[in-house]
């Protein structure tokens, strides 16, 4: 039960907010700490296929999705020099529809979505250590303090300091790629198609696709490489070694990059699922349970089915720890098989020219023309899946 039950979410971002709003909806008195000193976010793009938008539907915030996201009606696989279609996969059906939205105007209203729960939400809060004892969960903060709290879910991310408390063997590896990504004005140009363009090289590809209506374009681009780059999005980079890596792409490509002033670069690190989700007082949900690579964008995707399923568990079981292996055993399976989904779509983009890659690409092309509606079904699983539904 969650009525009037005290909670506190580690993390203002995209898991944090929606697991908090759901909580709050179901009777909780729910808590956020931030770490950061206001809730915001740098600009990036993100995909919110139909099995994430189903549960901001479900948290009143559908109006909003439409308001601020574009409708993406297809994913178009593309060859790297001369930038030709090898494969189209429509995306956005009447019923299903999958978005485009800007990383800064989802994260805005999920914030305005919790206050309007009656969230409280508290920032410069940073957690450096988290403690389990005897029916509470003590937070150690950056600046010395410590609390206890009888419920913790934890939210913030890849260096969750409540999963290193959970699964202290836990250990990432570099996965020999790295990706960089930039936001593009599109002011006075011709608006590009709403569609994902995935430009398919060896070793390297990157993908293009539109924000805000048309008016800016988000670009992720990836290499594989055998250097070490740090982890995170944040870290600045300059321009002209994104343009070296892809210089032999089509022209389109290498004359968008000549736009590019301002660059982000991290290094991909492959971090294993969480083999603890919880303890009898503390949960992981989104990156902090089961981080995944961004080739099957599902990040955000993974944390908003996390959201609703936690609050959903908690809401039919009498007690935390019983409520926390329910929900576990809703997601783990399902957030494993995404896992693994999204590592092997680098393998399938990177094919080093050859027989190989000949064979692959031609049968895309043959499955594209005469049976697009197999591949639409090959993603049902993904998709179609509604944790919403009772």
């Amino acid at each position: 039960m969650l009525i009037g039950r005290e909670i506190t979410v580690l993390g203002g971002g995209i898991a944090g907010l929606a697991a908090a709003t759901a909580l709050a909806q179901r009777g909780a008195q729910v808590r956020v700490l931030e770490q950061s000193p206001q809730i915001a976010e740098l600009g990036a793009g993100l995909q919110i296929s139909p099995n994430g938008a189903t549960v901001l539907h479900a948290l009143g915030l559908g109006a909003g999705l439409s308001e601020a996201a574009s409708l993406a009606q297809a994913v178009s696989l593309r060859d790297f020099r001369r930038g030709a279609e090898v494969f189209r996969l429509p995306l956005t059906r009447p019923d299903r529809p999958y978005h485009f939205i800007h990383r800064a105007d989802l994260i805005g209203m999920l914030h305005q979505g919790a206050l309007s729960a009656g969230v409280t939400i508290k920032l410069d809060h940073a957690v450096e250590k988290v403690t389990e004892g005897a029916g509470a969960m003590t937070l150690h903060f950056a600046d010395g303090g410590a609390e206890t709290t009888p419920c913790l879910i934890a939210a913030d991310g890849l260096h969750s300091p409540t999963r290193a408390a959970l699964n202290p063997r836990s250990q990432p590896f570099f996965t020999g790629q790295v990706a960089w990504r930039c936001i593009l004005p599109l002011t006075g140009a011709t608006p590009p198609p709403a569609e994902a363009q995935v430009f398919m090289g060896p070793g390297r590809h990157l993908v293009r696709y539109p924000l805000r209506k048309g008016t800016v374009l988000n670009v992720v681009a990836v290499e594989e490489r055998d250097a070490w780059a740090t982890e995170g999005w944040h870290h600045r980079d300059d321009p002209t070694y994104l343009r070296r890596a892809f210089r032999d792409f089509a022209p389109e490509i290498r004359q968008m990059l000549d736009r590019a002033t301002e660059v982000y670069l991290w290094g991909l690190f492959r971090h294993p699922l969480a083999r603890h989700w919880h303890s009898d007082h503390a949960a992981l949900i989104g990156d902090a349970a089961h981080p995944t690579l961004p080739f099957l964008a599902q990040g955000a995707n993974m944390a908003l089915e996390d959201a609703w399923v936690l609050a959903d568990s908690l809401a039919q079981e009498a007690d935390l720890p019983t409520g926390f292996a329910r929900y576990e055993a809703r997601r783990r399976r399902r957030c494993a098989r995404i896992v693994d989904a999204a590592s092997k779509n680098a393998e399938n983009y990177h094919l080093r020219p050859g027989p190989y890659r000949f064979a692959a690409h031609t049968a895309l092309r043959m499955a594209s023309r005469f049976a697009p509606h197999l591949a639409s079904n090959r993603f049902e699983w993904l998709y179609g899946h509604d944790v919403t539904r009772p």
